[in-house]
C-alpha cells in the first residue's frame, strides 16, 4: 500500500522525530528475541503517552491497517514480530513512573517502564516489584503484562497477572477504557485478567497500577550439586512435597553448566556435577535457616554430591548471575539457539527431561536446560547454526514435538514466554476446535477486524486433527516450516 497518507497522519500524531521510515531504521523492529521470524513493518511510530496511542491506533483503523504492540522486544515467541505491511507501535518513550503509594504499596506506571528500574525506584521505601523474568534489566513493564511473564521467584510470588491491580487500555477502534484500580469500581467480568497475557491482541496498554512487596528481611540461598539428573528432579519433588515453600527454586543440567561456566559468572561446578539446583528462601530471620537446613538434607537424601548454604551476599549474588546468565552463555557454545518454553507437572520431570533428550538426540540438536523446576517451568535451549539449511526447521519441529511431550504428560505450551507466532499450532495440542471458538469469538467483541497484533495466538482454523496427528508421529511435518520463508501455516521464518 500508499504508507504516505498514514505516515503524514502519524506524524501530525506524534512528530516526525517519531516516525521511522526508512529501510535500516525498520529492521531493528522486524522481530523480537525469537529470532526465527520475521517480517518488515511498513512504519514504526512512537506515541508519547495514552493521548497520542489512541490517536495511532484510530488513525491505523482509518486506514485499514494492522498495528504491533512494542515493548523493548525481548519476548521469546515472536509476539512483538510484525508482518510485512503492519505498523509498529512502539511503547519505548512511556517510561514514566506515574505514581506510587507506599501505604496502598502500588504504583502506576507506563508500559515503557524497565522491570528492574521499578524496583531500583521504590528501593528506599522498603518495597520491590515481584515478578523478575531473566531479562528484568531490559524487559519492560507492558511486555511482562502483555507476555503474562513469570521468573525465577514465581514459585512463591506467582507470575505478572498475580501483580496487576489496573490497566489503561486503548482498544481497537481506539477508545481508551481502564479497568481494575484504574477504573470504576465494579463487580464484572474480570478484564483486568483477561487483558493479562492477551499479546496485544485485544488493545495497546498504555498504564498498569501494579502491587508492590515489603523487600523481604532476611534470604538464605543453597546450592546443590548432583551427580545425576534423577537425583535432582527427586529433589525438587520432595523438598516441594514437604510443605516447604522457596521463593525460587532453579535447576540446571550439565549441557547448560558448561555454558555458564564460560560465561561472565562461573562458580567453579564440579566436572561430574550432572545437575544443579540453586534453592532460596525467603521472610523473617527467624526460622530461614531451619528451612534451608530442611533442604538440604533433602537433598543428601537424594543423593547429592555437594551442598552448602551461601556464605554471604557477593556468594548468592554469584549463584543467581550464573543462573541468569544462562541464556546469553549460549552465545560461548553455538552460533545461535532456540528457547523453548513448556510447563509440566513436578511429578514428571524426570520422564519429560528423558523425552526431551530423546528428541534432541533424534534431531541431532545440542540442547541444555536450564529452568523453574519449583513450578515445572521448562526452558529447553537448543544450539544450532541458522546458516545450515534446513536445521532452523529442525529445531523447531524438535521444540514442537517437546511442547507436545509436555501436553502429554499434563502440562501446557506455554510457561511465561506467550504464544505469539511460535506456538500458535501448538495450542491445538491442548485445545479443540470448540475450544477454540470460544476463544476466538472473545478476541472479536474487541477486535473482530483482527488489526490489533494480527495473526498472533490464534492458530488457523480447521488445523486441529492435522496438527494433533503431528503431535503423535514424529515424522509428520504439518505445521512446521518447510522450504521458503513461511510455512503452511503462514508464519513468517527469518532468513539465516
Amino acid at each position: 500500500m500508499n504508507a504516505a497518507p498514514l505516515r503524514d497522519e502519524l506524524c501530525r500524531i506524534v512528530g516526525r522525530a517519531h516516525v521511522l521510515e526508512g529501510r535500516a531504521e525498520l529492521l531493528p523492529y522486524a522481530t523480537d528475541a525469537n529470532r526465527m521470524f520475521r517480517g518488515l513493518p511498513l512504519l514504526v511510530v512512537c506515541p508519547a503517552d495514552t493521548g497520542e496511542t489512541a490517536a495511532v491506533v484510530e488513525a491505523c483503523r482509518r486506514a485499514g491497517v494492522g498495528f504491533v504492540p512494542r515493548g523493548a522486544g525481548t519476548g521469546l515467541s515472536g509476539g512483538a514480530t510484525p508482518g510485512d505491511g503492519e505498523v509498529v507501535l512502539s511503547l519505548a518513550r512511556m517510561r514514566r513512573i506515574l505514581s506510587v503509594d507506599p501505604a496502598d504499596r502500588t504504583a502506576v506506571v507506563q508500559p515503557g517502564v524497565i522491570n528492574a528500574h521499578l524496583s531500583r525506584e521504590v528501593a528506599p521505601l522498603g518495597l520491590y516489584y515481584a515478578p523478575d523474568p531473566s531479562s528484568q534489566s531490559a524487559c519492560t513493564i507492558g511486555g511482562n503484562v502483555a507476555e503474562n511473564s513469570g521468573g525465577a521467584h514465581c514459585l512463591k510470588y506467582g507470575v505478572t497477572t498475580n501483580h496487576v491491580l489496573g490497566l489503561e487500555v486503548v482498544l481497537p477502534d481506539g477508545r481508551v477504557v481502564r479497568t481494575g484500580r484504574l477504573g470504576p469500581p465494579c463487580h464484572g467480568y474480570d478484564l483486568t485478567g483477561l487483558f493479562c497475557g492477551s499479546e496485544g491482541t485485544l488493545g495497546v496498554v498504555t498504564a498498569v497500577c501494579v502491587r508492590l512487596l515489603p523487600r523481604p528481611r532476611a534470604v538464605a540461598t543453597a546450592l546443590a550439586m548432583f551427580r545425576a539428573v534423577d537425583a535432582a528432579a527427586e529433589a525438587v519433588e520432595q523438598i516441594t512435597a514437604a510443605g516447604e515453600v522457596p521463593a525460587a527454586l532453579e535447576m540446571m543440567d550439565r549441557n547448560a553448566m558448561t555454558a555458564v561456566e564460560r560465561g561472565r559468572y562461573p562458580v567453579g561446578y564440579p566436572d561430574d556435577a550432572r545437575a544443579v539446583l540453586l534453592v532460596e528462601f525467603d521472610g523473617l530471620r527467624q526460622g530461614l535457616d531451619d528451612q534451608v537446613e530442611a533442604a538440604m538434607a533433602i537433598c543428601r537424601r537424594c543423593g547429592v554430591a555437594e551442598v552448602r548454604a551461601a556464605a554471604g551476599d557477593a556468594e548468592r549474588a554469584l549463584w543467581w548471575n550464573n543462573r541468569k546468565a544462562a541464556f546469553a552463555a549460549m552465545g560461548a557454545i553455538a552460533r545461535s539457539y532456540y528457547v523453548a518454553d513448556g510447563v509440566i507437572p513436578r511429578t514428571a520431570l524426570v520422564a519429560v527431561l528423558a523425552e526431551v533428550g530423546e528428541i534432541s538426540a533424534d534431531a541431532r540438536l545440542w540442547t541444555a536446560n536450564v529452568f523453574h523446576a519449583g513450578d515445572g517451568n521448562l526452558h529447553p535451549l537448543m544450539a544450532y547454526d541458522p546458516t545450515i539449511p534446513g536445521e532452523p526447521e529442525r529445531v523447531l519441529r524438535a521444540g514442537s514435538a517437546m511442547m507436545a511431550a509436555c501436553v502429554r504428560a499434563g502440562g501446557a505450551v506455554s510457561g511465561e514466554h506467550g504464544v505469539g507466532l511460535e506456538k500458535r499450532d501448538e495450542l491445538y495440542y491442548l485445545f479443540d476446535e470448540q475450544d477454540m471458538a470460544v476463544q476466538r469469538g472473545v478476541h472479536d467483541l474487541f477486535d473482530p477486524a483482527d488489526r490489533a497484533n494480527p495473526g498472533k495466538m490464534y492458530p488457523l482454523p480447521g488445523r486441529c486433527a492435522e496438527v494433533r496427528r503431528a503431535a503423535w508421529d514424529p515424522r509428520a511435518t504439518i505445521g512446521r516450516p518447510g522450504a521458503g520463508s513461511a510455512d503452511p501455516a503462514g508464519r513468517r521464518r527469518a532468513d539465516p
